[in-house]
């Protein structure tokens, strides 16, 4: 049990640079208030003593503002930050490692009995806002930006934005080299309508320069190439609202 908190306690200090010691992490740190009273209630559930285990929950609940029911199961070194308004329901089921921020839900999507909240994988980032719905799996290592939406199942390693959320790039955890994933969001996580444009960019580049090239080799043919020129482009004349044809000004 000791050691438990123990590590509680440690993953603080990893996750969050503002920790500064042991004594003010179990005193004003919601979270792991939060996870404590979730280890009690979570035995007591066990142990049949349901009434009691729900009583400690939503005791846990005034103090912290994080709702866990007692019958979700919670893997080791498991991080709250912040916390306020984090609901995770009875089948849900959290790996190890796994950082949730605030305003998290891991919800259900049907009133029917059995199965009906997500499992996270091991090393799962959740960021602030998001919902994970239904009987999903997200796998080891994914990463859910703030504010999105989940209803299908997250690869492993992939990072998922967006309402409804989708992929935008394998997000590799390397905690080795020290980097962690604030908020569930990658930097290098490559947008794919971003990603489009670029390469159409690109590709009119590239079809611009190959333009001129073929100019060239007619010019040296000693073909006439003057009609040919390409158009000058001129983004002043881009006009922000339709023009609208109001016909001839009247004399009044």
């Amino acid at each position: 049990m000791f050691s438990r908190i123990r590590e509680d306690i440690s993953v603080v200090y990893e996750r969050d640079p503002a920790a500064r010691n042991a004594l003010e992490i179990l005193t004003t740190y919601p979270g792991v208030h939060a996870v404590l009273f979730h280890r009690l209630s979570h035995r007591c559930w066990h142990i049949g003593l349901k009434w009691l285990a729900r009583v400690i929950s939503h005791f846990a609940r005034w103090v912290t503002g994080i709702e866990i029911h007692p019958g979700a199961q919670i893997g080791r070194r498991f991080f709250i930050d912040h916390g306020m308004g984090v609901v995770v329901g009875e089948t849900a089921i959290i790996g190890d490692d796994c950082t949730l921020y605030h305003g998290v839900t891991l919800g259900g999507t049907s009133w029917d009995k059995g199965k009906r909240h997500p499992t996270l994988g091991n090393d799962v980032v959740i960021g602030a806002g998001a919902k994970v719905l239904g009987p999903i799996t997200v796998g080891n290592g994914a990463r859910i930006g703030s504010n999105s939406v989940v209803v299908k199942n997250v690869a492993e390693g992939a990072t998922m934005v967006g309402i409804p959320a989708y992929e935008v790039g394998s997000a590799e955890y390397n905690r080795a080299n020290g980097k962690f994933e604030a908020y569930g969001h990658k930097a290098s996580a490559d947008d794919p309508v971003a990603v489009a444009i670029h390469n159409l960019c690109q590709q009119m580049q590239a079809m611009d320069q190959h333009s001129h090239e073929l100019l060239k080799r007619l010019q040296k043919a000693n073909i006439d190439v003057s009609d040919l020129q390409p158009p000058p482009v001129n983004t002043d004349c881009i006009e922000l609202e339709p023009a609208v044809n109001k016909g001839p000004a009247s004399d009044s």
